[in-house]
Protein backbone atom coordinates (compact mmCIF):
# COMPACT_ATOMS: atom_id res chain seq x y z
CA UNK A 1 0.00 0.00 0.00
CA UNK A 2 1.81 3.20 -1.27
CA UNK A 3 0.47 5.94 0.93
CA UNK A 4 1.17 8.52 -1.42
CA UNK A 5 -1.94 6.84 -3.35
CA UNK A 6 -5.43 8.19 -3.08
CA UNK A 7 -7.13 7.18 -0.47
CA UNK A 8 -10.45 5.56 -2.24
CA UNK A 9 -8.11 3.53 -4.28
CA UNK A 10 -6.25 2.83 -0.70
CA UNK A 11 -9.70 1.88 0.39
CA UNK A 12 -11.06 -0.11 -2.68
CA UNK A 13 -7.38 -2.32 -1.80
CA UNK A 14 -8.05 -3.25 1.88
CA UNK A 15 -11.12 -4.28 0.81
CA UNK A 16 -10.56 -6.28 -1.97
CA UNK A 17 -8.16 -8.19 -0.21
CA UNK A 18 -9.56 -8.66 2.75
CA UNK A 19 -6.49 -7.48 5.44
CA UNK A 20 -7.42 -8.18 8.60
CA UNK A 21 -4.02 -6.26 9.55
CA UNK A 22 -1.83 -3.56 8.17
CA UNK A 23 1.50 -3.27 8.90
CA UNK A 24 2.22 0.79 9.10
CA UNK A 25 5.01 3.13 9.75
CA UNK A 26 4.32 6.86 10.67
CA UNK A 27 3.68 7.53 7.21
CA UNK A 28 1.18 4.82 6.48
CA UNK A 29 -0.60 5.16 9.53
CA UNK A 30 -0.93 9.34 8.27
CA UNK A 31 -2.36 7.50 5.31
CA UNK A 32 -4.57 5.06 6.89
CA UNK A 33 -5.90 6.14 9.77
CA UNK A 34 -9.09 8.30 8.40
CA UNK A 35 -10.28 5.22 6.30
CA UNK A 36 -9.05 2.05 8.04
CA UNK A 37 -11.39 0.05 9.75
CA UNK A 38 -9.40 -3.06 10.67
CA UNK A 39 -6.24 -2.69 13.46
CA UNK A 40 -2.83 -0.98 12.44
CA UNK A 41 0.04 -2.47 13.64
CA UNK A 42 2.80 0.33 14.22
CA UNK A 43 6.53 -0.77 13.53
CA UNK A 44 8.03 1.23 16.33
CA UNK A 45 5.37 1.73 18.81
CA UNK A 46 4.10 -1.72 18.96
CA UNK A 47 7.61 -3.30 19.13
CA UNK A 48 7.43 -4.17 22.24
CA UNK A 49 4.50 -6.68 21.92
CA UNK A 50 6.54 -8.07 19.39
CA UNK A 51 9.28 -8.86 21.52
CA UNK A 52 7.14 -11.10 23.83
CA UNK A 53 5.87 -12.97 21.39
CA UNK A 54 7.05 -16.71 20.01
CA UNK A 55 10.76 -16.84 18.42
CA UNK A 56 9.90 -20.24 16.85
CA UNK A 57 9.34 -20.58 13.26
CA UNK A 58 5.98 -20.51 11.71
CA UNK A 59 4.80 -24.32 10.67
CA UNK A 60 5.61 -25.40 7.22
CA UNK A 61 2.36 -25.46 4.39
CA UNK A 62 1.01 -28.80 4.69
CA UNK A 63 0.05 -28.66 1.00
CA UNK A 64 2.00 -27.37 -2.32
CA UNK A 65 4.34 -24.72 -1.26
CA UNK A 66 5.24 -24.12 -5.27
CA UNK A 67 2.00 -23.27 -5.87
CA UNK A 68 0.72 -21.41 -2.91
CA UNK A 69 0.09 -17.46 -3.45
CA UNK A 70 3.00 -15.61 -3.25
CA UNK A 71 1.57 -12.10 -3.63
CA UNK A 72 -0.97 -10.09 -4.63
CA UNK A 73 0.35 -6.43 -6.32
CA UNK A 74 -2.24 -4.41 -7.54
CA UNK A 75 -1.98 -3.06 -11.23
CA UNK A 76 -2.38 0.52 -11.68
CA UNK A 77 -6.55 0.87 -12.70
CA UNK A 78 -5.55 2.97 -15.58
CA UNK A 79 -8.65 1.42 -17.22
CA UNK A 80 -10.71 1.10 -13.97
CA UNK A 81 -10.51 -0.34 -10.51
CA UNK A 82 -7.02 -1.54 -9.72
CA UNK A 83 -7.03 -5.28 -9.93
CA UNK A 84 -5.33 -7.70 -7.21
CA UNK A 85 -3.26 -10.04 -9.42
CA UNK A 86 -2.42 -13.34 -7.54
CA UNK A 87 1.14 -14.65 -8.38
CA UNK A 88 2.44 -18.24 -7.37
CA UNK A 89 5.39 -18.83 -5.57
CA UNK A 90 6.71 -21.19 -8.34
CA UNK A 91 6.24 -18.04 -10.92
CA UNK A 92 8.32 -16.10 -8.73
CA UNK A 93 11.06 -18.60 -8.17
CA UNK A 94 11.36 -19.24 -11.85
CA UNK A 95 11.80 -15.43 -12.08
CA UNK A 96 13.91 -15.13 -9.64
CA UNK A 97 16.54 -18.14 -10.49
CA UNK A 98 16.35 -17.30 -14.47
CA UNK A 99 17.46 -13.88 -13.44
CA UNK A 100 20.46 -15.36 -11.61
CA UNK A 101 21.15 -17.70 -14.59
CA UNK A 102 21.77 -15.81 -17.10
CA UNK A 103 23.17 -12.09 -15.04
CA UNK A 104 24.83 -13.49 -12.01
CA UNK A 105 25.23 -11.60 -9.49
CA UNK A 106 28.50 -12.34 -6.76
CA UNK A 107 28.85 -11.37 -2.73
CA UNK A 108 31.09 -8.33 -4.37
CA UNK A 109 28.04 -6.69 -6.32
CA UNK A 110 25.87 -4.08 -5.07
CA UNK A 111 22.13 -4.14 -6.39
CA UNK A 112 20.05 -0.79 -5.92
CA UNK A 113 16.89 -1.15 -4.85
CA UNK A 114 14.68 2.18 -5.58
CA UNK A 115 11.05 0.96 -7.44
CA UNK A 116 8.17 1.56 -4.85
CA UNK A 117 7.04 -1.88 -3.24
CA UNK A 118 3.53 -1.56 -4.94
CA UNK A 119 5.39 -2.30 -8.21
CA UNK A 120 6.36 -5.51 -9.20
CA UNK A 121 10.11 -4.79 -10.15
CA UNK A 122 10.71 -4.48 -6.76
CA UNK A 123 10.17 -8.23 -6.18
CA UNK A 124 13.84 -8.87 -7.70
CA UNK A 125 15.10 -5.69 -6.32
CA UNK A 126 14.52 -7.15 -2.94
CA UNK A 127 14.70 -10.76 -3.00
CA UNK A 128 17.38 -11.23 -6.35
CA UNK A 129 20.43 -10.21 -4.33
CA UNK A 130 19.79 -11.85 -1.05
CA UNK A 131 19.22 -14.98 -2.16
CA UNK A 132 22.80 -15.05 -3.48
CA UNK A 133 24.45 -13.01 -1.09
CA UNK A 134 25.36 -9.51 -2.83
CA UNK A 135 24.46 -6.80 -1.18
CA UNK A 136 21.15 -4.84 -1.49
CA UNK A 137 21.31 -0.78 -0.91
CA UNK A 138 18.09 0.97 -0.69
CA UNK A 139 17.50 4.53 -1.69
CA UNK A 140 15.32 6.76 0.35
CA UNK A 141 11.68 6.85 -0.74
CA UNK A 142 10.81 9.47 -3.75
CA UNK A 143 14.52 8.98 -4.36
CA UNK A 144 14.08 6.91 -7.94
CA UNK A 145 12.27 10.11 -9.27
CA UNK A 146 15.76 12.42 -8.22
CA UNK A 147 18.34 12.16 -10.98
CA UNK A 148 21.12 14.03 -8.28
CA UNK A 149 20.48 11.95 -5.82
CA UNK A 150 20.53 8.87 -7.75
CA UNK A 151 23.84 9.81 -9.01
CA UNK A 152 25.81 10.49 -5.54
CA UNK A 153 23.85 7.45 -4.04
CA UNK A 154 25.27 5.19 -6.42
CA UNK A 155 28.69 6.59 -6.15
CA UNK A 156 28.96 6.14 -2.39
CA UNK A 157 27.19 3.00 -2.33
CA UNK A 158 29.21 1.46 -5.53
CA UNK A 159 26.04 0.20 -7.09
CA UNK A 160 26.97 -2.30 -9.56
CA UNK A 161 23.15 -3.36 -11.14
CA UNK A 162 20.27 -1.33 -11.27
CA UNK A 163 16.64 -0.44 -12.66
CA UNK A 164 15.00 2.20 -14.39
CA UNK A 165 11.92 2.82 -16.51
CA UNK A 166 12.85 4.21 -20.16
CA UNK A 167 11.61 7.73 -19.49
CA UNK A 168 13.52 7.92 -15.74
CA UNK A 169 16.71 6.86 -17.80
CA UNK A 170 16.29 9.63 -20.08
CA UNK A 171 16.09 12.14 -17.66
CA UNK A 172 19.41 10.60 -15.53
CA UNK A 173 21.05 10.69 -18.92
CA UNK A 174 20.07 14.02 -19.60
CA UNK A 175 21.15 14.89 -15.98
CA UNK A 176 24.72 13.98 -17.39
CA UNK A 177 25.99 12.73 -14.37
CA UNK A 178 25.77 9.24 -15.16
CA UNK A 179 29.60 9.27 -16.80
CA UNK A 180 30.62 9.65 -12.90
CA UNK A 181 28.83 6.39 -12.11
CA UNK A 182 32.13 4.17 -12.50
CA UNK A 183 30.66 1.50 -10.77
CA UNK A 184 28.20 -0.04 -12.55
CA UNK A 185 28.03 -2.94 -14.69
CA UNK A 186 24.41 -3.79 -15.68
CA UNK A 187 21.30 -2.15 -16.26
CA UNK A 188 17.76 -3.36 -17.09
CA UNK A 189 14.37 -1.13 -18.36
CA UNK A 190 11.68 -2.33 -18.17
CA UNK A 191 8.01 -0.41 -17.67
CA UNK A 192 7.67 1.39 -21.10
CA UNK A 193 8.83 1.06 -24.47
CA UNK A 194 12.72 2.08 -24.40
CA UNK A 195 13.35 4.26 -27.16
CA UNK A 196 16.53 3.81 -29.76
CA UNK A 197 17.67 7.29 -28.92
CA UNK A 198 18.05 6.22 -24.80
CA UNK A 199 20.12 3.07 -26.20
CA UNK A 200 22.80 5.14 -27.97
CA UNK A 201 23.06 7.58 -25.51
CA UNK A 202 23.46 5.18 -22.44
CA UNK A 203 26.08 3.38 -24.61
CA UNK A 204 27.55 6.56 -25.49
CA UNK A 205 27.51 7.80 -21.76
CA UNK A 206 28.35 4.32 -19.79
CA UNK A 207 30.81 1.99 -22.32
CA UNK A 208 31.29 -0.47 -20.38
CA UNK A 209 27.97 -0.81 -18.75
CA UNK A 210 25.84 -3.89 -20.26
CA UNK A 211 21.87 -2.48 -21.10
CA UNK A 212 19.19 -5.15 -21.08
CA UNK A 213 15.46 -4.46 -22.10
CA UNK A 214 12.71 -6.66 -19.94
CA UNK A 215 9.15 -7.13 -20.95
CA UNK A 216 6.64 -8.86 -18.89
CA UNK A 217 2.89 -7.62 -17.38
CA UNK A 218 2.22 -8.23 -13.40
CA UNK A 219 0.19 -10.88 -14.70
CA UNK A 220 3.46 -12.96 -15.10
CA UNK A 221 5.71 -12.52 -12.51
CA UNK A 222 7.41 -9.47 -13.54
CA UNK A 223 9.21 -10.05 -16.87
CA UNK A 224 8.88 -12.92 -19.37
CA UNK A 225 11.37 -11.79 -22.37
CA UNK A 226 14.51 -10.32 -22.22
CA UNK A 227 17.06 -8.40 -24.80
CA UNK A 228 20.89 -7.53 -24.52
CA UNK A 229 21.02 -3.80 -26.60
CA UNK A 230 24.50 -4.00 -27.97
CA UNK A 231 26.13 -1.10 -28.85
CA UNK A 232 26.04 -0.50 -33.17
CA UNK A 233 22.45 -2.20 -33.45
CA UNK A 234 20.55 -0.47 -35.94
CA UNK A 235 16.85 -0.77 -35.99
CA UNK A 236 13.63 1.65 -35.14
CA UNK A 237 12.70 -0.09 -31.92
CA UNK A 238 13.75 -1.94 -29.17
CA UNK A 239 13.01 -5.78 -29.37
CA UNK A 240 11.49 -7.50 -26.24
CA UNK A 241 13.71 -10.02 -27.23
CA UNK A 242 13.10 -14.00 -26.54
CA UNK A 243 11.06 -15.84 -23.27
CA UNK A 244 13.12 -16.09 -20.18
CA UNK A 245 13.04 -19.69 -18.66
CA UNK A 246 10.09 -22.19 -18.82
CA UNK A 247 8.19 -19.40 -20.94
CA UNK A 248 6.81 -19.49 -24.08
CA UNK A 249 5.34 -16.49 -25.84
CA UNK A 250 2.91 -16.98 -28.96
CA UNK A 251 1.57 -14.77 -31.21
CA UNK A 252 -1.69 -15.52 -32.20
CA UNK A 253 -4.93 -15.23 -34.16
CA UNK A 254 -8.74 -14.55 -33.04
CA UNK A 255 -8.93 -18.36 -33.39
CA UNK A 256 -5.67 -19.38 -30.70
CA UNK A 257 -3.90 -20.23 -34.16
CA UNK A 258 -0.22 -19.60 -34.49
CA UNK A 259 0.65 -16.86 -36.23
CA UNK A 260 3.83 -16.98 -39.23
CA UNK A 261 6.93 -14.70 -39.03
CA UNK A 262 5.92 -11.29 -39.84
CA UNK A 263 1.88 -10.97 -39.24
CA UNK A 264 0.24 -8.79 -36.55
CA UNK A 265 -1.95 -10.67 -33.61
CA UNK A 266 -2.17 -10.88 -30.52
CA UNK A 267 0.66 -11.64 -27.92
CA UNK A 268 -0.29 -14.39 -25.64
CA UNK A 269 2.46 -15.24 -22.71
CA UNK A 270 2.02 -19.51 -21.59
CA UNK A 271 4.70 -21.62 -19.25
CA UNK A 272 5.55 -21.57 -15.19
CA UNK A 273 4.70 -17.38 -14.98
CA UNK A 274 1.44 -17.53 -16.01
CA UNK A 275 -0.17 -15.57 -12.52
CA UNK A 276 -3.33 -17.85 -10.96
CA UNK A 277 -5.64 -14.86 -11.56
CA UNK A 278 -7.57 -11.83 -10.76
CA UNK A 279 -8.45 -11.33 -6.94
CA UNK A 280 -12.15 -11.51 -6.25
CA UNK A 281 -12.73 -11.17 -10.50
CA UNK A 282 -13.81 -14.56 -11.55
CA UNK A 283 -15.18 -13.70 -14.80
CA UNK A 284 -12.40 -11.66 -15.72
CA UNK A 285 -9.69 -14.13 -14.82
CA UNK A 286 -11.38 -16.23 -17.46
CA UNK A 287 -11.47 -13.75 -19.97
CA UNK A 288 -7.64 -13.05 -19.55
CA UNK A 289 -6.56 -16.46 -18.40
CA UNK A 290 -7.01 -19.26 -20.40
CA UNK A 291 -6.94 -22.61 -21.83
CA UNK A 292 -3.51 -23.29 -23.65
CA UNK A 293 -4.24 -25.27 -26.56
CA UNK A 294 -0.86 -25.89 -27.42
CA UNK A 295 0.84 -27.16 -24.78
CA UNK A 296 0.74 -31.22 -23.41
CA UNK A 297 0.30 -30.31 -20.32
CA UNK A 298 -3.54 -30.40 -19.38
CA UNK A 299 -3.58 -27.70 -16.78
CA UNK A 300 -1.45 -24.99 -19.15
CA UNK A 301 -2.80 -21.53 -19.26
CA UNK A 302 -2.30 -18.71 -20.98
CA UNK A 303 -2.48 -14.94 -20.11
CA UNK A 304 -3.44 -12.92 -23.05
Amino acid sequence: LDPDYPQDRLQHMLTDCGAKQVLVDDVGARALQPIASLPLVHLRNDQPRWQAGSTDNLPALADDPQRSLAYVIYTSGSTGKPKGVMNEHLAVMNRLKWMQDTYPLTAQDRVLQKTPFSFDVSVWEFFWPLMVGARLAMAKPGGHQDPGYLSDFIQQQQITTLHFVPSMLQLFLRHGEMAHCRSLRRLFCSGEALPMTAVERCHQQLPAVELHNLYGPTEAAVDVSYWHCKPGEIGSSVPIGRPVANTQLYILDANLQLLPPGISGELHIGGVQVARGYLNREELSQQRFIADPLSAQPDARLYK
